[in-house]
């Protein structure tokens, strides 16, 4: 079965806002100790930081471009180590580098032994060009698929809404897993 596309202009630096309701689903599956410090690299608009507030947890929030004040401006991929004693990274990071952000978010959490989140379209751990990173990884620990689809954008007024295109689920690493990876549903 192919996938269509969504019918809508791609947006600028893949800004897609997480919902709330997708950020909660991740919550259950966290070990309480990457709450202490999140760090969210591509913060956009911060939809994700503020429930991560709403959590309790410390965060620590950049983009290249960010849109609140309570992200600072800064590059990814320019940082050799975790800022403000950040015990994860959670993110939905820009689609078309994400597998760069993975592979840098695992670089620079693998000497915290800390847990790295990102959400991906469902089959994005399918491509055999990114097998290390899921089936050859020691640190993957889950897939969480979400049952309800995001939308990403709302219809101008007038027009009809278009039913969301792709399913969307959180890959979690957490360098102290044990054991073989495992898949939980949500939402």
């Amino acid at each position: 079965m192919s996938q269509r596309g969504s019918g809508y202009a791609r947006k600028d630096r893949d800004l897609y806002e997480t919902p709330v309701w997708a950020t909660n689903c991740l919550h259950p599956y966290l070990p309480d100790r990457s709450l202490q410090r999140i760090w969210e690299p591509a913060a956009g608009a911060g939809a994700m930081i503020d429930v991560f507030a709403e959590w309790g947890a410390g965060w620590f929030a950049t983009d290249i471009q960010p849109l609140t004040s309570t992200a600072e401006q800064s590059d990814f991929f320019s940082w050799q180590t975790l800022p403000h004693d950040a015990s994860s990274i959670i993110t939905n990071p820009p689609y078309k580098i994400a597998t760069r952000f993975i592979e840098h978010a695992l670089r620079l959490t693998e000497q915290r032994g800390g847990v790295v989140a990102m959400l991906l379209r469902t089959d994005f751990d399918h491509a055999k060009t990114r097998r290390h990173l899921f089936a050859d990884h020691p640190a993957f620990a889950k897939k969480i698929v979400l049952r309800k689809r995001i939308r990403w954008f709302e219809p101008k007024p007038g027009e009809k809404k278009k039913s969301p295109s792709f399913n969307h689920a959180w890959f979690i690493w957490d360098w102290r897993h044990g054991g073989e990876p495992t898949i939980a549903w949500a939402a």
